[in-house]
Parts: structure tokens; sequence; C-alpha cells
């Protein structure tokens, strides 16, 4: 199948085309004559698959359509629960959008308002948002979302653990009843599917891959350590290995600070990313580790979700996230355009049952490997986490020990290290989408945000 197939504009594959992609993924094959016929959409594929692409070619599509010169109205939405994300679809939306006489602008905290009122003034067709922010534009009435056609909500089930749900139906009262609205995640939820059905009209169901899948072309591993001894590890390992980019996680914010100093008193160039930091401090560390002067990136789980980084062929889970779905976002930060990816989890004896929960959503046991040298102590007691919630002594549950040779006992160490989601055939990329007739549903109460 060709995109010249999908029934796009000129303009559209020119600028496809200028990217270098030949070929739809199988989630852009589907999603964008679904949304081209005015469907509502329910979409789920694997993080890395090109979901953006999906939802912002076919909005441009239809917004070429429309002579929007003389009536600068915002006629696409794009909700996105994270500043980072929102960013990257605003600039994907313009590269697609490039040859487009269309006005495209993202808003988002940790930036002033009033740059953003002013651009809003001046007239705004495709809309990229956090919702927090959103709101306060709504609540100033520098925004107008009643000329809102379409209305996607990129990663919906973060926004839903982010505890958005409530500002999204506030969102929704403010624009059109007739409307597309599209949810585009990589996992979906039954809380997801809840809101599917309060939301869309007889929404079309994509799946491409089955939900909670890693790409197969990213290796995972996990290596035990004693938790005093990650650091040493993780240091060992980029310098043994000679790793050029390497993207860690850790679960908290003041973890990721005193991480990335550590390795930087290791002598590993090292940036952070996280909630605490203004808008234009993580732009600028962002910026730094894509250009090659930051070797090592120590993020939480706000950057789990849309960070889009050419060629980034190491991500490492310096601790496990608490919820097991951030794993499959975490690690979908690599192995992206068809490219190989590895995965590693430094695992230390508290975060066993953490383990267990990921290789149960996975439906797999993740290989195991234990470092000469950096052998766990297997006296060690376990401590608590905060914010984890041990699971209950179920039956079914992946139980894990491991042997000094590092061979994980209930596999024998055959587990190749690849999942079992589909290849991706040849360059890919990302989108936004739209939605009809929702209307105010009641409202629920929203969970504490993260």
């Amino acid at each position: 199948m060709s995109f010249e197939s999908l029934g796009l504009c000129s303009k559209l594959l020119r600028a496809i085309a200028d990217e270098g992609y030949e070929s739809p993924t199988p989630i852009q094959a589907e999603a964008i004559p679904a949304v081209l016929a005015g469907h509502d959409l329910l979409a789920s594929a694997q993080t890395g698959t090109g979901k953006t692409a999906s939802f912002t070619l076919p909005i441009l599509q239809r917004l070429s359509q429309v002579n929007t010169a003389r009536d600068r109205r915002i006629r696409a939405l794009v909700l996105t629960p994270t500043r980072e994300l929102a960013a990257q679809v605003e600039a994907s939306i313009k590269t697609y959008g490039k040859y487009m006489p269309l006005r495209i602008a993202s808003i988002y905290g940790g930036t002033r308002m009033g740059p953003q009122i002013a651009r809003l003034r001046k007239g705004v067709d495709v809309l990229v948002a956090t919702p927090g922010r959103l709101l306060d534009h709504l609540g100033q009435g520098t925004a107008d979302l009643s000329s809102v056609d379409t209305l996607v909500l990129d990663e919906a089930d973060r926004m839903l653990d982010m505890g958005f749900i409530h500002d999204i139906r506030k969102i929704i009262e403010h624009t059109s009843s007739d409307r597309q609205t599209l949810l585009f995640s990589a996992t979906f939820s039954r809380q997801i599917r809840k809101l599917a059905d309060d939301l869309l009209d007889s929404p079309k169901v994509i799946e491409v891959a089955r939900t909670n899948t890693v790409a197969e072309n990213v290796t995972q591993v996990v290596h035990p350590v004693d938790r005093h001894r990650k650091r040493e590890l993780l240091s060992h390992m980029i310098g043994s290995k000679n790793w050029g980019r390497v993207l860690v996680f850790t679960r908290t914010k003041h973890g990721a600070n005193r991480l990335a100093e550590q390795l930087q008193s290791d002598g590993l160039s090292s940036d952070t990313i996280h909630g605490n930091k203004s808008q234009g401090a993580r732009a600028r560390a962002l910026d730094s580790f894509k250009r090659g002067k930051v070797r090592v990136l120590v993020a939480t789980d706000v950057a789990a979700r849309g960070l889009d980084i050419d060629e980034l062929p190491h991500v490492v889970n310096f601790d496990l996230p608490n919820v097991a779905e951030d794993y499959v976002h975490r690690i979908g930060r690599t192995g992206r355009a068809g490219n190989e990816g590895d995965a590693v989890s430094l695992v230390c004896v508290d975060e066993h049952y953490l383990l267990r929960n990921i290789e149960r959503l996975l439906k797999r046991n993740i290989p195991s490997t234990v470092i000469p040298g950096y052998e766990p102590d297997p006296n060690a007691e376990p401590q608590p986490i905060p914010g984890a919630k041990r699971p209950s002594n179920r039956r079914g549950g992946a139980s894990r020990s491991y042997s000094r040779g590092g061979q994980n006992r209930r596999s024998g160490g055959r587990n190749q290290g690849r999942s079992s989601g589909g290849p991706r055939n040849g360059k890919s990329f990302t989108a936004p989408v739209v939605k009809k007739g929702a209307g105010s549903s009641a409202a629920k109460p929203s969970r504490k945000r993260a």
C-alpha cells in the first residue's frame, strides 16, 4: 500500500516524501481512511508505530478543503498529557502541513500566557494543548472552541492516569456536539473503553497489535543488582559498552537529580527532565541530548510518552515504574522507525513484585542476566517503595528467582529478549484526530494529578 492510495492530496504527499516515508504503517493504513470517512475512532497500536501521522494527515487533508484564510477559527484540537508531547505533536503537524497555508500552535504550562494569547488572537486552525493550560485560556476567554470539528485525545490512557478526565469533560462542553472524536493510545484499559463509550459516537475500533506489547525490534533484559550498586553498574555499562546516547528513567524527581549529579561525577555528561524544571530548562536538556552534547538524559515518567528521538539505541529503567503500563511506554522510546533498540532494567530486591506485574502485563518473562562483579546479596531484605502497591497473592503471577549464573530458573534462559509485537516495516510517523456529538456528560471526580 502507498500513501497515494489513501487519497491524500499532493501537498501532503510532497511533505511525506520530503521525510523519506515510502509506505504507511498498519495503524496509518487503517486509521487514515477511517478518519477521512468521518468516523469517530478508538485506535490502539504499539508505541513508535506512527500514531501521530495517523490522525495528523487526515486532519490536514480535511482542512485543505476548507478556506481557512478568511476565517481563522480553531477547527482541530489535539489534547496531550505532557508539554513535551504537545510540542512534538505541533512540530509533526507543521512538518506534514508545511505546504499548506495553515496556522498551527501549541499551548501548555510552564510558559507565559501572554505570547500564547497573542498567538490565539491572530487566529489558529489547529491547536495542540495540555488540558490544564487550555482551561486557563477558556476561563479567561482567550480561546474559543465552538468551531472545533475534530477533537483528538492523544495518549488518552495517560491523561486518565494523571486525573485529567474532569478537565477533558469541561473542555468538551466548549466544543460543538457535532464533532469527530479520536482516541489514540498505545494501551487501552477498561477505563479508557468506558471513556470512549461516553465521548465517541459509534466509533470504529482499530487495534493493529495486541495491547501492551513492545515492538519486536526492542531487546529486553533485566540485570539483578543491589539497590546501592545500581548507579555503579549503570556507569560501568555505559562506559564499558561505549553507549553514546542513553535515556534513563527514575521513579522520582529527586532521584533523577541525584543520579544525574552522580553520573556527572563519574565523567558522563548528564542532564534531567522532570516536572520541577521549567519548560525552557526541559527543552534545553532535550535539545542537548538530541544534539549529542549530553550523553545521558535522566527523566521521570514525564518523558515516557511522546518523546521521539531519532536513533536512541538504549533505554534504562534505573527504577522500575510503579505502574506496569508505564514500562511499555518507557521502552517505547527506543526501537522507533524500524531501528533496533535495547531496554535494560536494573532490578533490586525491592522491585521483584513490580517486575512480576510487568511480566504479567506482557504475558511473558523478561530474560535476566547477572553482571559479573555485581551479583545481588541473596540475603538482602526488601524495603517498601513509596506509592507502589503490592499485589495480592493471586495465582498466575510470574514467580521470579535468580540463580548465581543469572538465568531465570523459570524460563531456563531460553527467552531471546524479543517481544511478541509485530515488526515495523519502513519509516513511519505520528499524528492527531477529532470527534462527534458527545455533549456534556456528568463530570466524574478527578484523581489527584501526578
